[in-house]
């Protein structure tokens, strides 16, 4: 299969098509004729609850809308696989090599799933802040890709809250009033994919109704790394003249095998290797939302939302340990050193294992969060002083509890590298590694207001600001170490006008600021005397500080007809910097293997240009993106990554100076999108995504060689049989090229029968792939 990609991309495009865009019902892709046909407005919230909207060319900032079609370009609906594809200024780092579990990066900053990844971007489901309470990692396996109706992509924008640092999601579902009919999908391929989606949404008079389910199973690449996934979205809805309600409900049960980055000489034995497992996550999901908006007359109109959200994760992570024999030949075990004995609950001592056992840990983590809260935002119209005007007033409140709870189990790391538990859990008395049971209480408030007004027809002026306030209680079941209250709170101006130099040509520029408070897993683990095995183990802490983010952009987008009738050309060309105070970097242990702390690290920059470049016509659909990306630090610092080769042998840190490079982060993106409709049925088309090499986590002070560029190509083809039935496919990686998207370092003496004298660990991206589905409307 590897030796000949081209034959298999010829009988695919011949034989296998995917998704034709000569669907009309609501909610399908439109035909040809109607995606050359662009709307005169393209509207973008500016606010998380998406009534909001307004014209784009009022924006002073860049930002993106993902229609419908567009996520469902490559076959079933993929909401990080349309923001890697489309948008230049986003990346995808597999670190978990699972694709349900990916770091969408945007302009440097990441929403991930992985806790205790610094998250800088926020993500909005029907106006609800989705980024998890206790730690703010965002699990895209919980999103419902096949239920968005559209997606708004927007740069750091107060409004948006907490962790708009480097920007925000905000994600339309759908309805009974924007989905009418039956769709079923079904799909499969590679990996033992089996994929399949039925959704109905109806609307008889001012009732709609809209319900949907996916069900995905996969055996995964890597070894080991299997996936089921169970999703279900729900609205009830009634409409009005001039009131609006709408019920929604989103829940899940996913079962993820995730096995991450693999040492590099295992990989260049077998690209599917894995280090130790298992390496399993459990995550469901209970989400209600209760939607409504009141329109007293044209120009005014009052928007509100109330959620309880239910989330329930359950990790079991086998790992290495910092457990060994105390003494050579000998059955006593000790932690750390050899002179500290290993002990378990209540000072039990360890088991008697077999002197050639390979010690190892089994790190299991529970988590319960209950969510509520809602918002409640006005929206104006009306013209000031006979100029247009938009004004959006709103308020805001999310309060979350958690129950944390994490132990550590002696385990032995068996010849295939399965760690299996002894029954025994650790508890030092020191508090380097025991059991903890914590309850976290997050209250965020927020007051906003942004209002754009046009001082002419060609000058729009735009002046924001929000108010965030947050309060984190952290109650140590166990003791009082953890125990504490912290508050913290803060003002985000932003400022910005566009100008309109020909009706088809935009220019914009803009000043923002946004602020991000420490999660409660950060304050529970910042104490460098006692780090962490992330995200298993907290301890006592000082305090940190939150992070405040100053965003300049500016730039000019445009667009104009072209080439044949109803062609369209659409550009746009930008520069950014974001500058960052008291980052927050999760940071190696220098002296305990596997542990970490959190602390703030100084200023930081992201600053860069994003240019795009689009056509669409009847018959041609092509794009092109380039994104440079320049982020460093700015203040001097000593970090712990006592693995990295070139940290001081005594105290396991490396120095980073100014300009160094953050790592895990591209300078360079491009991205080539193309379809073609041979005929009104049947659609080709193809992607090509190129990015330069970036440097390995643990790696700040940048002396080690940089993880290589890449690029990759993924072909997709579509055929409507009826007018109702279609079939696709999908051939991704059609090269089979091998590269890596995330690295870091590892202690190559936790596993001896491995022989292993390389620290790199890497994640491989997945390999050539294969998918074919088919789609039924009615």
């Amino acid at each position: 299969m590897r030796g000949s990609p081209g034959v298999i991309a010829l009988l695919l495009l011949a034989l296998c098509p995917a998704r034709a865009a000569a669907q009309t019902p609501a909610g399908e892709e439109p035909t040809p004729a109607a995606a050359a046909t662009l709307p005169t407005i393209e509207v973008i919230a500016t606010s998380p609850m998406l009534g909001s909207g307004i014209d784009r060319d009022k924006v002073p900032a860049n930002a993106r809308v993902l229609s419908l079609g567009d996520l469902t370009r490559n076959g079933p609906a993929s909401l990080a696989g349309s923001l890697a594809a489309q948008v230049p200024s986003v990346g995808i780092n597999d670190v978990q090599d699972n694709p349900f579990q990916p770091d969408i990066q945007f302009r440097g900053f990441a929403a991930s799933p992985i806790t205790g990844t610094p998250q800088g971007v926020a993500v909005y489901q029907n106006g609800v802040r989705t980024n998890e309470a206790f730690g703010d990692a965002v699990n895209w396996d919980l999103v419902p890709d096949f239920a968005i109706n559209r997606v708004n992509l927007v740069s750091s924008n107060p409004v948006f809250g907490l962790n708009a640092l480097g920007g925000a999601l905000a994600l339309e579902m759908k309805n009974g009033f924007n989905f009418h009919g039956v769709e079923a999908e079904a799909s499969g391929g590679s990996f033992g994919r089996r994929e399949g989606t039925l959704q109905y949404g109806v609307q008889s008079g001012g009732w709609g109704g809209y319900i949907g389910g996916r069900g995905f199973f996969e055996d995964g690449w890597r070894d080991h790394s299997p996936s089921s996934i169970h999703q279900l979205y729900a609205d009830l809805g009634a409409e009005g003249e001039k009131t609006s309600l709408h019920l929604s409900f989103a829940g899940a049960s996913n079962l993820i095998n995730a096995i991450g980055p693999t040492p590099v000489e295992l990989l260049a034995q077998r690209r599917s290797a894995i280090y130790t497992f298992p390496q399993a996550t459990r995550n469901d999901l209970a989400f209600v939302t209760l939607t409504g908006e009141y329109r007293p007359t044209d120009t005014l109109s009052l928007d509100s939302n109330f959620y309880y959200r239910h989330f329930r994760q359950r990790i079991a992570n086998g790992n290495t340990t910092d457990a060994q024999f105390c003494t050579a030949g000998g059955t006593a075990l000790c932690f750390g050193d050899s002179a500290t004995p290993l002990l378990g609950v209540n000072g039990q001592p360890p088991p008697t294992l077999p002197i050639a056992s390979t010690l190892g840990e089994i790190d299991r983590t529970a988590t319960d969060t209950d969510g509520l809260g809602g918002s409640l935002q006005l929206t104006r119209t009306a013209p000031v002083w006979d100029h247009d005007n938009h004004l959006v007033v709103g308020a805001s409140l999310d309060h979350g509890s958690t129950d944390f709870r994490a132990t550590s189990e002696l385990g032995v790391i068996q010849p295939n590298l399965l760690v299996t538990g002894t029954g025994f859990v650790i508890d030092q008395p020191a508090g380097d590694l025991a059991p903890v049971t914590l309850a976290s209480t997050n209250s965020y408030y927020g007051l906003y207001a942004t209002d754009t007004f046009d001082v002419t027809q060609r000058l729009a002026l735009t002046l924001s600001g929000r108010y965030n306030l947050a309060f984190v209680r952290l109650t140590d079941l166990g003791g009082t170490a953890l125990s504490g209250d912290h508050r913290f709170g803060r003002f985000n101006p932003a400022a910005g006008a566009t100008y309109k130099i020909t009706p088809e040509v935009t220019a914009y520029a803009g000043y923002s600021e946004a602020n991000r408070a420490p999660t409660p897993l950060e304050l529970a683990c910042a104490d460098p005397t006692h780090p962490c095995v992330i995200d298993n183990f907290l301890v006592s802490d000082p305090p940190l500080k939150q992070v405040v983010a100053h965003t300049y952009e500016a730039g000019l987008r445009g667009g104009f007809p072209a080439f044949e009738e109803g062609g369209r050309i659409t550009w746009n060309l930008g520069v950014f910097r974001t500058d960052s105070q008291d980052d927050i970097l999760n940071v190696p242990s220098p002296t305990l293997s596997g542990f970490g702390f959190f602390q703030n690290a100084g200023n930081t920059r992201r600053q860069g240009v994003e240019a795009g470049l689009n056509y669409r016509s009847e018959r041609w659909l092509a794009a092109a993106g380039y994104t440079f990306l320049d982020a460093t630090f700015r203040t001097p610092l000593t970090l712990g990554s006592p693995n990295n080769p070139f940290a001081d042998p005594v105290t396991g840190t490396i120095s980073v100076k100014p300009g160094d490079h953050l790592p895990s982060l591209p300078t360079h993106r491009l991205k080539l999108s193309l379809d073609y409709f041979l005929t009104r049925q049947w659609k080709i088309g193809g992607d090509l995504i190129v990015a330069s090499g970036q440097y390995l986590r643990g790696d700040e002070s940048n002396q080690n060689p940089k993880i290589p560029g890449y690029y990759v190509v993924n072909l997709r083809s579509s055929y409507e049989i009826t007018e109702h039935a279609e079939i696709f496919g999908v051939i991704q990686n059609v090269l089979d090229a091998h590269y890596e998207t995330f690295g870091t370092f590892f202690d190559t003496g936790q596993i001896p029968f491995l022989h292993l004298a390389d620290p790199r660990t890497l994640s491989p991206a997945a390999p050539l792939a294969v998918f074919v589905g088919a789609r039924l409307t009615f």
